[in-house]
């Protein structure tokens, strides 16, 4: 596959019973055969995003100094600013060159959840970054609720089957800067090609080249969307619970041409990720002769806590 294919969520949010599985057809087919697509038709509005890109450039814009008094130590970076170089991806010592911020879960009737996720990270200095955050948050999960309902009727399973796991799931809003580069990067990208650890991603901010998929030949190829989509990928939970029947692509973000180093680039991925109880355990239905098992048996919290101590935000 040489592109990332379209789809419009809006065929399957209809009652045309014809226009529903059209979509389930095409979203579970690209997932097979790339891991990405790009998707219109979900609840941002355009205010919201221009709202949200604002707020963002402003929180970056601060200064350092400021910035820093929002590092939470002890949380594995699942809270609020993580600086500049500090995660990397798996298997590389390399930082990426970026810095971001996270948004957590707004937690509702869940009083066990409350004590086990990190309470969000207020900004003194923005009156309406968490706000602003926080509409994002909650519109991009129900996009992604949605998405998932359209995958589990590909999977063959009920339609709400991944509805219980993803209510309070702990899922991560990522605001992420990449500055502008000053000097010769030594080994680095802005993001090191990777897989991601959840169920979904959806990501805002790939409008113009830096973000690259490698397809099954092994090619990279540009993952570009248009001004309405949001570009979505498979994560590495999603690929163990489907026994790699949805593919969790690696991706990266490279470097701009030398006469675009001085400009900044902005990008905001949700991570949808389902309650630390959900089981990844290869779907029965996708299990047989032909496709034997590939994944061990783990939970969704104890794979997250692996995995961040691989990105080297947890240490042992």
């Amino acid at each position: 596959m040489s592109g990332i294919p379209s789809v419009d969520l809006r065929k399957f949010l209809n009652e045309d019973k014809s226009s529903r599985e059209k979509f389930i057809s095409e979203i579970g087919n690209a997932f097979e055969e790339i891991g990405f697509v790009a998707l219109s038709g979900h609840f941002l509005s355009e205010a919201l995003v221009s709202e949200l890109y604002k707020e963002v450039k402003d929180f970056f814009n601060l200064p350092q100094k400021v910035k820093n008094k929002y590092e939470i130590e002890g949380i594995g970076g699942q809270r609020g600013y993580t600086s500049f170089g500090k995660e990397h991806a798996k298997g590389r010592k390399e930082g990426d060159l970026k810095e971001f911020w996270h948004f957590g879960q707004y937690v509702s009737n869940d009083a066990e959840l409350e004590k086990e996720y990190p309470k969000n990270v207020v900004v003194d200095e923005l009156p309406d970054f968490n706000k602003v955050g926080k509409e994002a948050y909650l519109m991009l999960e129900k996009t992604a609720k949605y998405v998932l309902r359209a995958l589990a009727l590909y999977l063959d399973l009920p339609e709400t089957y991944f509805d219980e796991y993803i209510k309070n799931g702990n899922s991560i809003l990522r605001p992420i800067h990449y500055p502008p580069i000053e000097v010769e990067p030594k080994n680095a990208v802005r993001a090191a090609a990777h897989g991601d650890i959840n169920l979904i991603t959806l990501l805002m901010g790939a409008h113009g080249k830096g973000l690259q998929v490698k397809n099954r030949e092994g090619e990279w190829i540009d993952a570009i969307a248009r001004e309405d989509q949001l570009m979505i990928n498979v994560g590495d939970m999603l690929s163990r619970l489907s026994n790699n029947k949805l593919k969790s692509t690696i991706h990266r973000v490279v470097n701009p041409p030398r006469e675009l180093w001085g400009t900044s680039r902005y990008s905001i991925p949700f991570f949808m990720h389902p309650i630390s109880s959900m089981k990844l355990d290869c779907l029965d239905n996708c299990v047989n002769q032909k496709h034997p098992k590939l994944f061990e048996d783990i939970t969704a919290g104890a794979y997250l806590n692996e995995r961040l101590i691989e990105l080297g935000l947890i240490k042992k």
